[in-house]
């Protein structure tokens, strides 16, 4: 595994192995008098966002720093590409100055990919367009494993923007392989027009998806949405997709919720549901947990493609 561009026909095993070192890396990420392996000591690895990020962004940087790479970090607004570079002339620049690896982030879908085959480095995509965003959905896929302890047939239900979002893409094409039950829940007008070809529960009713559902991951409501005709408005949304402590009490369910942030509260979710980390009340929220568990999983998803490259060089000198 050279690269990871996208959860799609990646094996449970590979799968599995991820998670299994994110647990060694967030065990040591959470004890301070541990000292983590520097795994990646002298490797220099670009943090290619050319959209903003918080969560993706720091999450990679403190995980390649803590295997002991150098990061790069950068900004699209103050790079070449404000003068009218390429994407593809950005990287093979920055491959000549002797880099190891890049982190993409890019509103292309398929821009990951497409790097991935100029480049003799590492390729990790942090989010390409509406396509795939591989290590949110694996962190989303560690939080539930370690709250379910086995993801076979559990009932995941995919709250919101199903059409626009990468995060639900990889999250069902990872969930899916792992043997859990995905259900989508949105809007008809937010749903894309392959669901028959993802495998998927569908529901326009957000009642009917928490009566069946064990865990809720719900997505952020892109706000241009409301602008671009895909939703009468925010408040119309709120009223029917929102999740609320008022919904989960009237069907008496306890729920598992998860977001991957940003939350734009009282919108697709409601500040008690997004805040409650402990009981009373009907939901759990692992929000914080998912953050935490980035770092560990995005830690393991660099070492494992070093490691591998490593492994693949050992093998090609010893013939």
């Amino acid at each position: 595994m050279k690269h990871l561009t996208g959860l799609s026909g990646i094996p449970a095993s590979r799968i599995n192995e991820i998670l299994d070192r994110a647990v060694f890396h967030k065990d040591l990420f959470l004890d301070a008098e541990s000292a983590i392996p520097p795994a990646l000591q002298g490797k220099r690895i670009v943090l290619a966002f050319f959209e903003n990020s918080t969560r993706t962004r720091f999450s990679f940087e403190i995980a390649a720093r803590n295997l002991g790479a150098v990061t790069l970090n950068f900004n699209a607004s103050s790079s070449s590409v404000t003068k009218g570079e390429s994407i593809v002339d950005t990287i093979k620049n920055l491959e000549a100055m002797q880099v190891d690896a890049f982190v993409i982030r890019h509103p292309s879908s398929g821009s990951a990919e497409q790097i991935s085959r100029i480049t003799d480095k590492h390729v990790v995509n942090a989010g390409d367009g509406t396509h795939e965003h591989p290590t949110q959905a694996l962190l989303d896929i560690f939080t539930l494993r370690d709250y379910f302890g086995s993801l076979q047939d559990a009932k995941i239900m995919i709250l919101g923007d199903i059409l626009h979002s990468r995060v639900a893409r990889s999250n069902i094409f990872g969930l899916t392989t792992l043997g859990a039950q995905i259900g989508i829940c949105s809007p008809v007008s937010l749903l894309p027009a392959d669901t028959d070809s993802l495998g998927v529960r569908v529901f326009t009713s957000i009642d009917d998806a928490i009566r069946w559902a064990d865990a809720a991951i719900v997505l952020r409501l892109q706000l241009e949405r409301t602008t671009g005709g895909y939703l009468p408005s925010l408040e119309d949304y709120s009223l029917n997709f929102g999740l609320t402590d008022e919904r989960l009490e009237k069907i008496r369910k306890h729920m598992l919720v998860l977001h991957p942030g940003p939350v734009n509260r009282e919108i697709e979710i409601s500040s008690n549901v997004a805040d409650r980390i402990q009981p009373p009340g009907y939901s759990k929220s692992v929000m914080l947990e998912q953050v935490t568990n980035g770092v560990a999983v995005r830690a393991a998803v660099l070492e494992m493609l070093f490691a591998e490259t490593t492994k693949a060089a050992k093998l090609s000198t010893n013939k």
